[in-house]
């Protein structure tokens, strides 16, 4: 057992205990971030007087080292220390003698391990936030391909009104702005930098909190040392973020599969991102929409179960915050692969539009067209209503679309239809005389576009 705690004890912590109350099985995935902490601090208290200089080269070239070589294999980061911290503190003193016993001056490991979470996490939400702008980049190209690709729109999985697939998609890039911008907003509310807290009462050495927040690229040092230690809320809030696009790639995933189904057809996905059947070989499965839908309930535990262990914690650091790190870990990752894997999947996915125009012709989703064109000659709209609800049971009855029925059956139900009936339930004239501020009219849909555009190029 290799533990920098020992003086206070009269005998060995039990094997069950101290497996028990190790971290080094997961917290060992930001050594980086230790590494990088440490470095600062030793910095700083050259800075301050509290090292020398030649201390702080010593104590620097061997975090170095121990950082390559971690890296290229050459060191692996043992399971017989109790931390992160531990491993790094304990190699160094190794190597560089006692130098490097005075690397843990002046702070805790409360502080260090706050200080790393949130480097960790910094750099986490980086790169989901690229991942998230790169998915936004792909929504919006099929959007510009397909600003006259008539569908039918949806309420209650009910065909409703006619749209395009550029407009159903812009409701997805809403969504995925938003996620962008929730990261955004964390990054910057939690860039403020816990090193110099000590365990939850700072310290009485003369530390540059400012100096060591302003190299770990923080906007400052956190201004309650009992906060700093026992702060979590950049990580629920992450968590947060992390389930909502969940739950919109979910929506999405849950669109595919349906449209993937035969009695749909609307959309083929490519073979990369299909599986078949081990007894069906028709079979073609949307797995991945599917394994996304389900991976969200993953992503919604890890938050609940860091909500709940946080939910009952005095201040300031206990021990329970140790379990805030392996369910971040696996959402993170879990966020991170479906991200990726789902822009892959739209990216390569093919549109049947022909298929898609069709549905939306025989879902009648021009009705409310024919009744505005009723009250457009004089018809009450509450007796337009009923008029076109029996246009739809003829053709129903004779199973043609609205464009399909005769001219003298328009005229058996109501005498008011003329010709030009044909024009205005047409779907291309339903859809673009809707041109008002977010509508899937053609002139609308580009203006957003454009904004979209300039949005992602800012």
């Amino acid at each position: 057992m290799a533990q920098l705690w020992g003086g206070r004890f009269t005998k060995e912590t039990d094997q069950l205990v101290y497996n028990f109350n190790a971290s080094i099985t997961f917290d060992k995935r930001f050594y980086k971030q230790d590494i990088k902490g440490s470095l600062a601090h030793v910095a700083m208290l050259a800075k301050q007087g509290i090292l020398t200089e030649e201390e702080k080269e010593q104590i620097t070239d061997g975090l170095n080292g121990i950082l390559e070589d971690v890296e290229s294999g050459k060191l692996e980061i043992s399971d017989k220390y109790e931390d992160i911290h531990s491993f790094v503190e304990a190699t160094l003193i190794d190597r560089i003698g006692d130098p490097g016993k005075k690397l843990h001056t002046g702070r805790s490991r409360n502080d260090q391990v706050a200080l790393d979470m949130k480097l960790f996490t910094r750099d986490e939400i980086h790169e989901i936030d690229a991942q998230v702008k790169e998915l936004l980049e792909v929504i919006l190209h099929v959007m510009e391909e397909n600003v006259e690709t008539y569908m039918p729109g949806f309420t209650h999985l009910q065909k409703a009104q006619p749209i395009t697939l550029a407009h159903h998609m812009g409701a997805y890039f809403e969504m995925f702005r938003r996620d962008h911008e929730r990261l955004q907003d964390i990054a910057k509310r939690m860039n403020t930098c816990p090193l110099g807290s000590g365990a939850l009462a700072g310290t009485t050495y003369p530390l540059d909190r400012e100096y060591t927040a302003e190299l770990l690229g923080f906007d400052g040092p956190t201004l309650n040392s009992m906060d700093g230690v026992s702060d979590r809320d950049y990580l629920l809030e992450l968590l947060s973020a992390l389930s909502i696009i969940m739950m919109h790639l979910s929506r999405f995933c849950e669109e595919v599969i349906i449209w993937n189904s035969n009695e749909y057809q609307f959309v083929e996905i490519d073979d990369a991102y299909s599986t078949g059947s081990s007894i069906m070989p028709q079979k073609k499965n949307p797995d991945i929409a599917e394994l996304v839908r389900g991976k969200t309930g993953r992503v919604y535990g890890a938050l609940n179960a860091l909500l709940t262990t946080m939910k009952g914690i005095p201040l300031a650091y206990n021990k329970d915050m140790q379990e805030d790190k392996e369910w971040a870990f696996d959402a993170m990752d879990t966020a991170k692969g479906c991200i990726t894997l789902f822009a892959g999947m739209l990216k390569t996915m093919q549109f049947n539009k022909d298929r898609m125009e069709e549905s939306a012709k025989h879902g009648f989703t021009n009705a409310t067209d024919a009744a505005d064109y009723l009250v457009n000659h004089g018809v009450p709209f509450r007796d337009a209503h009923g008029i076109v609800g029996k246009l739809v049971l003829t053709c129903i009855e004779k199973k043609i679309p609205l464009d399909a029925l005769p001219l003298e059956e328009y005229k058996k139900i109501s005498p008011v239809f003329e010709e030009d009936i044909y024009e205005a339930i047409d779907l291309e004239t339903c859809v673009n005389k809707r041109i008002t501020i977010g509508a899937p009219g053609k002139d609308a849909m580009e203006k957003s576009i454009a904004a979209y555009k300039k949005y992602m190029a800012e």
